[in-house]
């Protein structure tokens, strides 16, 4: 969750020079640990003419800068869960239950193969909507549905990988219990999974769900 306060290194409250703008750190995350993420607090705030965005009016400036942040959460999202299937997949070949690898029992190759599946369409997700980027011709709804399923597949397979690591997979000698944390974030933040729907939904019927 980006904001002016994630390139500091100290943890107190951010004092920035607008009076009535405070930073103030979260701590005790369960999820994104790596990154700073602050509450906004804006009290009473007064910002000039010379803090508007040059050339666009309206809500268009900050929707098409988390058009773009949105745009790169689909790759990201794709990006664990290949991690997550790669480590369920050699973990399941090397972990040896009742004689033979559980790589070999039914159960573990259904989820592989659903994993590797699921991927894969994520993945000609992406690769369309790049190929709409470059011409021009991506629209905001297009990238809500990409990111509503990329991150939503992400994080059952992120599951289905600690499922399979078993006991394993709450520790931090492996990756999956990471993905599938942070994962919960990202279902979350640049849009939560329902107002996606909605942004879809309202694409597809002319009607908008929500005011």
């Amino acid at each position: 969750m980006p904001n002016r306060a994630c390139d500091r290194q100290d943890s107190g409250p951010f004092m920035p020079e607008t009076p009535g703008f405070t930073a103030k750190d979260i701590h005790g995350k369960w999820s994104l640990r790596a990154s700073v993420t602050s509450e906004l607090v804006l009290d009473d705030v007064a910002v000039g003419e010379d803090a508007l965005l040059p050339g666009v009016t309206g809500m268009k400036g900050p929707l098409s800068c988390l058009s773009q942040a949105r745009f790169g959460i689909c790759y990201g999202a794709v990006g664990a869960a290949m991690a997550c299937y790669d480590e369920a997949l050699s973990y399941a070949k090397e972990r040896v239950q009742f004689s033979r690898p559980i790589a070999g029992y039914q159960l573990v190759q259904r989820k592989l193969v659903d994993m590797v599946g699921e991927i894969t369409k994520a993945q000609l997700l992406c690769w369309r909507l790049g190929r709409l980027k470059e011409s021009g011709a991506l629209t905001p709804s297009q990238i809500s549905l990409a990111k509503r399923n990329n991150v939503d597949v992400a994080r059952d397979i992120a599951r289905d990988a600690r499922d399979i690591l078993g006991a394993n997979g709450v520790t931090d000698d492996y990756q999956c219990g990471r993905h599938m944390l942070n994962l919960e974030s990202v279902y979350t933040y640049e849009g939560t999974h329902d107002i996606h729907t909605l942004a879809v939904g309202k694409d597809i019927t002319g009607i908008g769900a929500f005011e």
